[in-house]
C-alpha cells in the first residue's frame, strides 16, 4: 500500500541520487577497508533510513511495506553492505519491540533507533541453533526484578556496533522446544556481554557480524518483551516473516545493479567485430535475467501489498525470499559468464557482487527451510489446519 505517491517519489529520488552519488563511488574503499565511513553512516541518518519502518509517532518514517521494499530496491544498487548497516534496525532489531513491546518499551527505545542513534541486532543464532531456532540453549533465569542470562550467540549482524539486541532465550528450561523461549531487549553495554573477533566472510566487507557472549548478564525484567515468557519463539517468526520479505527486496535492488553492469559491458565489449550483445547465446543469458528480475520484483511487491493487507505472509514471504535470493545468485554468476575473465577480477566489481549475493540464501532462513516452510503450509492447508 501506497499512503502518499508524491511523498514516495521524493523519497525514491533522495535515495537513488544517495546511491549514485555517494555509495557506488565508495564501492572499492569500503571493500578494501572493510569499514563503512562514518560520514556515510551519518548520512544514512540525515535521510531517515534508520527509521524507515518505525512509526512516526516515535519519529520514524513509517513505511507500510510496499513502500519499504520499493525503497530497498533502489538502496540496494549497490554494494550490500551499506544496506547492512541500517538492515538489523529496520527489520529484525527493531520490529520486535513493534510488534510485541510494551507500550513503555516502544517509548524507551523506538525514538533512539528512529534516529540512528542506537543500532539494533538481533541475537537468535546459536553454535547448535541456527535453522533448529527453536533448541537454542541461551537461558534467561528470573532473579527477582531481573533475568540472568548465560550464553553465546553466533553470526550476528551489527553485534559489533549494536547499542541493543533483540535477544532470544531461553526461559522455560523444562520446555525443550519454542515454547519455552522469550524475547528480551538487552542494553548491549550491560556487564558480562563480550565479542569474538569479526568474522572473515566471503563477501560483505564493510557488514560485520561477529559471536556474542553473554555470562551473567543482568537483564531488568521490564525488557522482557510484551511482558510474558514464552512468547519469543512467536515473536521472531512474526519478525522473519517481514524480514525475509525484506531480504527478498534487496535481492531484487543487488540484481538490477548487476544485469545493469553486465548489460552495459555486453554493449561495448567486441568481439568478432561486434558487440557480444549481438550474440544469441549473450541474449539468452541477458533475457532469463531480466524474466527473472520481473518475476522476483513482482513477487516481491505482491507479498508486500498482501502484509500491508493485514494476510498472513508465512508462504508468499518464503516464496519471495527462496526465490529472489536464488535468483540473484544465478544474474550475478551469469554476469561474469557474459563478462569473461573480466568478470573473474576484481577492478569490474562483478566478481565481488557474485561473492556479496551468495550469503542471502542463507541468512533469515535458507532456501531448504522457506522450502520446509512453503510445503509444510501447503499440506496444512490442504487438510484445513
Amino acid at each position: 500500500m501506497i499512503r502518499d505517491p508524491q511523498i514516495l517519489d521524493a523519497l525514491l529520488d533522495s535515495v537513488r541520487r544517495f546511491v549514485r552519488e555517494r555509495l557506488v563511488p565508495a564501492e572499492n574503499e569500503v571493500a578494501e577497508a572493510d569499514e563503512i565511513p562514518e560520514s556515510i553512516v551519518q548520512e544514512m541518518r540525515a535521510l531517515g533510513l534508520f527509521g524507515m519502518t518505525i512509526p512516526e509517532q516515535h519519529g520514524g518514517l513509517e513505511l507500510t511495506m510496499e513502500e519499504e521494499v520499493r525503497v530497498l530496491f533502489e538502496l540496494c544498487q549497490t554494494s550490500p553492505a551499506f544496506r547492512s548497516v541500517i538492515g538489523t534496525t529496520v527489520g529484525i532489531g527493531s520490529q520486535g519491540i513493534l510488534m510485541d513491546g510494551t507500550p513503555e518499551q516502544q517509548r524507551d527505545w523506538l525514538p533512539r533507533l528512529a534516529t540512528g542513534e542506537v543500532i539494533a541486532s538481533f541475537a537468535l543464532t546459536e553454535p547448535e541453533a541456527g535453522s533448529d531456532a527453536a533448541s537454542l540453549r541461551t537461558t534467561a533465569v528470573r532473579d527477582g526484578d531481573h533475568y540472568v542470562v548465560n550464553g553465546s550467540k553466533r553470526f550476528i549482524t551489527n553485534a559489533p556496533h549494536a547499542g541493543m539486541f533483540t535477544l532470544m532465550a531461553r526461559t522455560d528450561p523444562a520446555s525443550k522446544g519454542a515454547g519455552g523461549v522469550s524475547a528480551f531487549i538487552v542494553d548491549a553495554k550491560s556487564p558480562g556481554i563480550s565479542f569474538g573477533r569479526n568474522d572473515v566472510k566471503m563477501g560483505q566487507r564493510g557488514a560485520h557480524t561477529c559471536d556474542v557472549f553473554f555470562d551473567n548478564v543482568r537483564v531488568p525484567a521490564a525488557n522482557l518483551i510484551g511482558g510474558k515468557e514464552g512468547r519469543g519463539f512467536k515473536t521472531a517468526m512474526k519478525v522473519l516473516d517481514k524480514g525475509r520479505i525484506h531480504i527478498a527486496a534487496v535481492s531484487v535492488g543487488v540484481a538490477r545493479r548487476i544485469l545493469r553492469d553486465a548489460l552495459a559491458y555486453a554493449l561495448e565489449r567486441k568481439q568478432f567485430g561486434q558487440p557480444i550483445c549481438e550474440f544469441q547465446l549473450v541474449q539468452a543469458m541477458l533475457a532469463d535475467s531480466q524474466a527473472e528480475l520481473y518475476a522476483a520484483e513482482c513477487m516481491v511487491v505482491d507479498a508486500a501489498r498482501r502484509r500491508d493487507e493485514g494476510l498472513n505472509v508465512s508462504t508468499e514471504a518464503s516464496c519471495c525470499k527462496m526465490f529472489a535470493t536464488e535468483m540473484a545468485g544465478r544474474v550475478a554468476d551469469r554476469a561474469v559468464q557474459i563478462l569473461g575473465g573480466s568478470g573473474y577480477l576484481a577492478e569490474f566489481g562483478i566478481e565481488r557482487f557474485y561473492r556479496d549475493v551468495r550469503l542471502f540464501r542463507l541468512y533469515e532462513g535458507t532456501t531448504q527451510i522457506q522450502q520446509l516452510i512453503i510445503a509444510r503450509n501447503m499440506v496444512r492447508e490442504a487438510r484445513g489446519g
